[in-house]
């Protein structure tokens, strides 16, 4: 019986960004593709100078097969534009590409990727990552902050700042669109996609210095 693939295994030699779409379409590096409708891609220009990493698809990514399309996709749009960034000239991704989910009736409710999980499907950011070469990276929320950055970095005291990092000249981390959902008071809601908002201007304001 032969080995299953991992992750690794399946980036292709001289990859691009269509060519490693296509071969995560069959990744089966570990469970969580057996539950999930389909692997969900990064998705956006090569010649993207921002990147924008979250942790997994939502039930509205997995069915539609893109990244950051559902109720969080909108409040990143929304924080996007009040930042003065086009969407269209980002690259938006996940460190997973699959999405776990438990049910709860007729719903699929979000469950946080495992260690082992996160670990199993990092080759793909690190080989989208070595294609685009962007100018500037940032983090949503803190499952990505940690695959990518480690336990040292922590959106709550790091987020809208610069961090030393290889990954790109300018590194940045801030919360997950989807944290601002949950808070229940519109005033917080509010106050939370304007800090959004401005972290993400500062990112892209570092990334304009450096030209």
């Amino acid at each position: 019986m032969a080995a299953t693939k991992t992750a690794a295994d399946l980036i292709p030699p001289r990859p691009t960004l269509p060519r490693l779409r296509e071969a995560a379409a069959g990744c089966r590096a570990c469970p969580l593709w057996k539950p999930a409708t389909q692997t969900v891609f990064g998705e956006g220009k090569r010649s993207a100078k921002l990147m924008l990493v979250g942790e997994q698809p939502g039930d509205r990514e997995d069915r539609e097969g893109k990244p950051f399309v559902g109720p969080a996709g909108r409040v990143l749009d929304e924080a996007l534009e009040a930042a003065g960034i086009a969407r269209r000239e980002t690259y938006v991704t996940n460190v997973v590409k699959h999405f776990k989910w438990r049910p709860a009736g007729k719903r699929r409710l979000h469950q946080t990727p495992r260690a082992n999980e996160i670990e199993a499907c990092r080759p793909w950011i690190d080989a989208e990552i070595a294609v685009l070469k962007p100018t500037a990276l940032v983090c949503l929320g803190a499952t990505a902050t940690k695959a990518l950055l480690g336990t040292n970095v922590k959106v709550t005291k790091d987020r809208g700042e610069p961090i030393d990092s290889d990954l790109a000249p300018v590194v940045g981390v801030t919360v997950h669109p989807s944290s601002i959902l949950r808070l229940r008071k519109d005033e917080e809601r509010g106050a939370a996609r304007e800090e959004l908002a401005a972290d993400l201007a500062a990112m892209a304001q570092a990334m304009d210095r450096i030209g």
